[in-house]
């Protein structure tokens, strides 16, 4: 196949692949569109066999990890760790919407850092609806928090994110340099997002009528958290010996998988489902179909958009672009976009442009997969999303989100190095 039919078929199947992601036709699942496209790049010659395969090779590992972490977050939900959660925050909210809100930050912040953004979408946004309404306060604030949070407080590890994963496999940076690394700009990005929501939804907050508070404290799932605390030991220990991380992953996972299955909480193919194999292939296939655009041609046209070096002004450049191609195509393409591009740069650039496709994607519902998760599950709820809404608070929140958290980032590898 020629060049330009090449450039041209690959362009159309990344964006029939992502309209596929967002439309879901028939309920259907991303995967049963992703892996065809997949297979006809490789078929015509858009992509070489070769190429393919060095992509398999190279997101292979990053799906293992992801895989487990899903699991692992199934199974703390299994033992009560959100409900816990939930029980938590109303108790010590104590009827109040802005100290409710104060809560949802805190535990969307950490679960979505630890857990990973699905588990703050899928797990936690329902519980905070149900403690907002056991409250008497309107659920909005809460639940926009959760969204914001899942993107914007991701930054902090590699396994919060997907997008992490890839970057953290090609930044050459140890866990805890990533972590040290990325912690400020978290803060600081988390801290923007408290402050913003707080005073756009203020009506909102204002609003609520305290109703009774929950009669006693919920029961504590020790296992599930000595469990998630030593599987976040083993990432750093891993870490230090060279060893993949997927491998404390598995081994959280199999820990919890065993007493869940031993108590009769789960089954197997409950394990396998929490797995969402079809999501991972969806993550295999769109990464083949990514590279393909990217061999015939989009890596050439993006590279002179991209900043050389890693300045102030550079990295801000960087969050700037990945945040708006992330708005365009996607934040998981974008990064699989961006990798090859920022990579030369080192460590400095890749985390910038993380910077650029976690906050980013709190602008539009396209942003990331997980926004568009969320917005079924509040519509599930009975609760609208209103475009314009969602647009305009993510346009308060983004800008300012990236020109705070970029200094924080350049600060953090002055003082840190890279």
């Amino acid at each position: 196949m020629n060049t330009s039919l090449a450039e041209v078929l690959s362009a159309v199947l990344l964006l029939a692949v992502l309209a596929c992601a967002v439309i879901r036709p028939w309920g259907r699942s991303e995967a049963l569109f992703a892996v065809p496209a997949a297979g006809l790049v490789v078929a015509t010659g858009a992509i070489s066999l070769d190429h393919a395969g060095e992509e398999a090779a190279r997101l292979g590992p990053v799906i293992g990890f992801l895989a487990a972490v899903l699991v692992m977050a199934q199974l703390c939900a299994d033992e009560g760790l959100f409900q816990a959660c939930g029980a938590w925050m109303a108790r010590t909210a104590a009827g109040r919407p802005r100290r409710l809100l104060a809560q949802v930050f805190v535990t969307a912040s950490l679960i979505t850092a630890v857990l990973s953004l699905d588990a703050t979408v899928v797990l936690l946004t329902p519980v905070v609806f149900a403690t907002a309404t056991r409250l008497g306060a309107r659920p909005k604030p809460h639940v926009y928090a959760c969204t914001h949070l899942s993107n914007s407080a991701s930054l902090l590890l590699p396994v919060s994110n997907l997008t992490n994963l890839l970057a953290f496999a090609a930044s050459g940076l140890s866990f805890t340099r990533f972590a040290a690394l990325m912690a400020l700009p978290w803060l600081v990005a988390i801290g923007v997002e408290y402050v913003v929501i707080r005073r756009f939804f203020a009506a909102d907050l204002d609003a609520g009528a305290a109703a009774a508070l929950p009669s006693g404290p919920s029961e504590v799932p020790v296992f599930a958290l000595v469990t998630v605390a030593g599987t976040l030991a083993g990432f750093v220990v891993a870490s230090v010996l060279g060893i993949d991380p997927a491998w404390a992953a598995a081994a959280g996972a199999v820990l919890l998988a065993g007493r869940a299955l031993a108590r009769g909480r789960t089954t197997p193919m409950a394990i396998v489902r929490a797995a969402a194999l079809p999501f991972c292939a969806f993550v295999l296939a769109l990464g083949i179909v990514v590279r393909a655009v990217v061999d015939n041609g989009l890596a050439d046209g993006l590279g002179h958009l991209v900043p050389d070096g890693t300045g102030l002004l550079a990295l801000l450049g960087i969050a700037a672009l990945a945040a708006v191609l992330a708005n365009v195509i996607n934040n998981l393409p974008a990064v699989l976009v961006l990798l090859p591009l920022t990579a030369p740069s080192g460590p400095g650039a890749v985390l910038a442009m993380l910077l650029g496709v976690n906050i980013g994607p709190n602008l539009t519902y396209a942003g990331s997969l997980a926004t568009l998760l969320w917005r079924r599950i509040v519509r599930a709820h009975d609760t609208d999303v209103e475009l314009g809404e969602f647009t305009r608070l993510g346009a308060l929140t983004v800008p300012a989100a990236l020109l705070l958290a970029v200094p924080a980032l350049w600060a953090s590898l002055h003082v840190l190095g890279a």
